[in-house]
């Protein structure tokens, strides 16, 4: 992806063969929260743009496409011709107007990542809104209320471990813009196309095996996956218990495998700010510049006390951002598997010279921040006050068959989490497998109890437990679940369901 100056603001910035993305100030849903449970006001055309709002049109047009993921061309599918998708960005405040073209053989949606946004246009299919047939259009209508590095993906089947992903980037009108040069960097495992496709890994995990009676994590020491695992030593990480379930032959940086590296070019002395995202659907990242110490700011959008650190840890659906005082020479950005063999990166360079032959920096064996062990900054933090209802999830799961649950039970069949609307929610999640799980809620932003840090994914690690509290402003029917894409496929979702 290009290196976007903060020295002027863009309203969109579109990789090559993507729809457009404009301001305009055409008439255009406000993106006040409704429920997605009463028809009458799902899409209502009747309201009216906010006086001094501008409009972000953009178009994605999900299909069939072959890419070069450097000197590796794959088919797989892709809202664009390019893997990530087209940068969408906008401003706090502004309305997104984004029409799906979906040019697929198979039902497809847009899930929105971080945006607090009215529940009809949530891209949860089956909850939020019908899918998107094949040669069916659907437009999406929001108001983003808050800035920060977000992303989107498609929330339909596995279709987020192929290519349907993508950056979305909300700024701060305030922003004091303090760097010289803006990367957003984005993280992914890859395997369609070259190990068949996601369908594929899932059947290899057993998701299509008849049922049977499954043995607990505890029972068979979660050893065994199946076709997917891979059998190498470094599978078990000290951080994450068992980090990942599918074996990859590629980890991407900006849609490029490490043969073929993206580069971004800058001056010795200038300051960068780097937007970190993990759209991996089973990977968690171990992320690294050789020779640097980065400055954590945010995280899933909220700005946090500044963090030095030398390595930074994130889960599927996290972001983090960091800003960096670059030196002088030819610096590796780089992304390991953690838990995993194999690696992706990018290269920086400030002046002349060449990578050494192990590219792999000894950052990252040192310590690694992740970013639940954030503190947040006193503007992102929740107002004081007490909890009005009490939840507790836990998470486990089983191998025989490949099955995650939460509370016990597999979606569709899990009991929904019922809340009320204006109710402070405090929830336990408690992690019962050795596995990390990143959890995911739908529309809210919450707080970790302990720190009040803000995000909306938040990763729990085995045998651990992480309590979080909300409050419930966004009426609805919202998804809740873990972003390893494979967990969730197999049952680790439920709803949070209001009841007024």
């Amino acid at each position: 992806m290009k290196d976007l100056s903060r020295r002027g603001f863009l309203i969109g910035s579109v990789l090559a063969g993507a729809g457009a993305v404009t301001a305009c100030s055409q008439s255009a849903p406000t993106g006040v929260p409704l429920s997605a449970s009463d028809p009458a006001i799902r899409n209502l055309e009747a309201q009216r743009q906010r006086p001094g709002q501008q409009v972000v049109n953009a178009r994605l047009s999900p299909r069939p496409v072959e890419v070069d993921l450097g000197g590796l061309v794959v088919s797989t599918w892709a809202y664009a011709d390019t893997v990530p998708g087209p940068v969408l960005r906008a401003r706090a405040g502004d309305l997104l107007h984004v029409e799906v073209d979906n040019q697929l053989d198979e039902a497809t949606s847009v899930h929105w990542h971080g945006i607090a946004l009215r529940n009809d246009m949530d891209g949860a299919p089956g909850l939020t809104q019908d899918p998107i047939q094949p040669g069916a259009r659907f437009t999406y209508d929001f108001t983003v209320p808050h800035a920060g590095t977000h992303w989107y993906h498609s929330h339909s089947g596995l279709q987020l471990d192929r290519g349907l992903y993508g950056p979305l980037i909300i700024d701060d009108r305030g922003d004091p813009g303090d760097y010289d040069h803006e990367w957003i960097v984005i993280l992914d495992d890859w395997l369609d196309g070259i190990d068949g496709t996601p369908d594929d890994a899932a059947q290899g995990l057993g998701m299509d095996a008849p049922g049977a009676r499954g043995q607990s994590m505890a029972e068979m020491g979660h050893g065994q996956m199946g076709g997917a695992r891979s059998s190498n030593p470094m599978m078990t990480s000290r951080l994450l218990g068992v980090a990942g379930d599918v074996h990859y032959p590629h980890y991407l940086v900006n849609g490029k495998v490490p043969a073929d590296p993206i580069s971004w070019t800058a001056s010795p002395g200038q300051r960068a700010k780097i937007r970190f995202i993990n759209a991996g659907a089973d990977t968690f990242f171990r992320v690294a510049i050789g020779g640097h110490t980065m400055t954590v700011t945010d995280t899933d959008g909220f700005p946090t006390a500044p963090q030095e650190t030398q390595a930074i840890l994130l889960g599927m659906g996290e972001r983090v951002d960091a800003v960096v005082t670059l030196t002088d020479g030819v610096f590796p950005l780089f992304a390991e598997a953690e838990g995993k063999t194999g690696y992706g990166y990018a290269l920086v360079r400030t002046g002349a010279g060449e990578l050494p032959t192990d590219p792999r920096p000894g950052e990252l064996d040192g310590p690694v921040l992740l970013a639940a062990d954030l503190t947040p900054a006193p503007e992102s933090r929740l107002p004081d006050r007490g909890h009005d209802r009490y939840l507790s999830v836990d998470m486990g799961g089983s191998m025989t068959p490949y099955r995650w649950t939460l509370n016990g039970q597999t979606h569709p069949d899990t009991t929904p989490l019922e809340i009320s609307r204006e109710d402070r929610v405090r929830m336990r999640l408690r992690n019962m497998s050795d596995m990390a799980h990143p959890m995911h809620l739908h529309g809210h932003t919450f707080a970790i109890a302990d720190s009040g840090l803000r995000k909306d994914t938040v990763t729990i690690r085995p045998m651990r437990t992480v309590e979080i509290e909300f409050d419930a402003d966004n009426p609805g029917q919202w998804a809740f679940h873990c972003h390893n894409a494979y967990h969730q496929e197999a049952g680790m979702m439920t709803t949070l369901s209001y009841l007024a």
